[in-house]
């Protein structure tokens, strides 16, 4: 899910009904479940990392807790997806990093969704632990070992690096694509 300022695929008010027409058509049940949310974004079963990073990801849209995103949920993670900004698309990065909700991150936080998120990054050579370890040093500002919700909007605005390993990649510009034209 880049979190670019613009969107070079903007999402229309008409395509987004084409995809709720699509939810309610491949869920009748107006639940959606893992599997099909595992099969949307294309990710293999026999893929642990990947299987743990959607798995996270579509925890954080279940906000009502009960294993199935319904319709509005769906529409909530749709737009956050498709036409989220960059201040919603970091405060939900920020959300996913901060498993324990207390409003901080401290370096347990950062590298278990690294461990999990897979890397598109020309620093392969670093692990989690040291990425996580450079992410301290350039957003955590008063050196108190935890990162703000303030401190990781700043840090991840002002530095590029930064931004690229915070940012949590959600790619459903190819579903959309090739399922907005399902309807006549």
């Amino acid at each position: 899910m880049g979190q670019e300022g613009s969107r070079s695929e903007e999402m229309d008010l008409a395509q987004i009904q084409e995809l709720c027409i699509l939810f309610m058509k491949e869920c009748p049940s107006g639940a959606l479940h893992l599997h099909e949310f595992k099969r949307i974004f294309g990710v293999p079963s026999n893929s642990s990392e990947e299987c743990l990073y959607i798995e996270t990801i579509f925890s954080s849209f279940d906000t009502n807790r009960d294993n199935t995103l319904d319709f509005l949920e769906y529409v909530a993670a749709l737009h956050l997806i498709l036409r989220g900004n960059l201040e919603d698309r970091l405060k939900w990065s920020f959300k996913m990093y901060d498993k324990d909700g207390n409003g901080k991150l401290d370096r347990v936080n950062i590298p278990a969704v690294l461990y999990s998120k897979p890397l598109q990054t020309a620093d392969l050579n670093m692990t989690p632990t040291e990425i996580c370890d450079r992410i301290f040093e350039l957003v955590d500002q008063n050196n108190d070992g935890q990162i703000t919700l303030s401190e990781f909007m700043e840090g991840a605005q002002k530095d590029e690096w930064v931004m690229n390993m915070l940012k949590l990649d959600v790619n459903a510009s190819g579903w959309v694509v090739e399922n907005c034209g399902r309807f006549p």
